[in-house]
């Protein structure tokens, strides 16, 4: 996407990156949740966000139902619209990193080359998790019942249906929900995210 501001000038913070590791006790990062609808992208964020707390972590949950009620409020879910969503939420992670938070996104970001969008954005602070489920057992659980709806042809574009999802190739962790309990899959993401980011 082309760059439509002009004359913009860099802030320059006088809080460097070191300081606030120091300050919070970890580093910043963005643990960029994808995977199928269904696979426990949400159900996995707000849990690990919940353990992180209780550690003393700075930590802060970016969902795609949530920002779609706001930031993302203007689009739909049209290639072109969840490319300019996965873009705007890469730019928020990143921003809320560099202050030194973790982030946790909960977002399907279907497409491969948009999730790399959002990793160039933040740079070595942004980890790849692969919630990952098969298609039948993200519509077995159909939490919110948009399977069901997607397949009756009510809801267009919908992605393990009539919209693809592209698996990760080389993500940095993977998660296994088909086979694992949420407090399990909830134990290795803190335990990735302690050995990667705590000071």
């Amino acid at each position: 996407m082309a760059t439509k501001s002009l004359n913009l000038v860099t802030v320059k913070h006088r809080i460097a990156a070191e300081e606030r590791s120091l300050s919070n006790k970890h580093r910043g990062g963005v643990l960029w949740f994808t995977g199928l609808p269904g696979s426990g992208k949400s159900t996995l964020a707000i849990e690990t966000e919940h353990r992180l707390f209780q550690l003393g972590r700075q930590v802060y949950v970016l969902d795609g139902d949530n920002v779609r009620q706001g930031l993302s409020s203007d689009l739909g879910f049209s290639p072109e619209d969840r490319t300019e969503n996965i873009r705007r939420i890469g730019e928020v992670a990143a921003l809320f990193a560099d202050a030194g938070l973790i982030v946790v996104t909960a977002f399907i970001s279907p497409y491969r080359e948009d999730r790399e969008i959002a990793r160039k954005a933040a740079g070595d602070l942004f980890h790849e998790i692969y919630i990952d489920a098969d298609v039948a057992t993200c519509e077995g659980r159909d939490p919110k019942g948009h399977w069901k709806l997607a397949r009756a042809g009510k809801i267009p574009e919908y992605t393990g249906v009539s919209a693809p999802y592209e698996d990760p190739e080389k993500p940095e962790f993977v998660v296994d929900t088909q086979n694992l309990s949420i407090n399990e899959c909830v134990d290795e993401l803190v335990q990735y995210i302690e050995q990667k980011l705590v000071v």
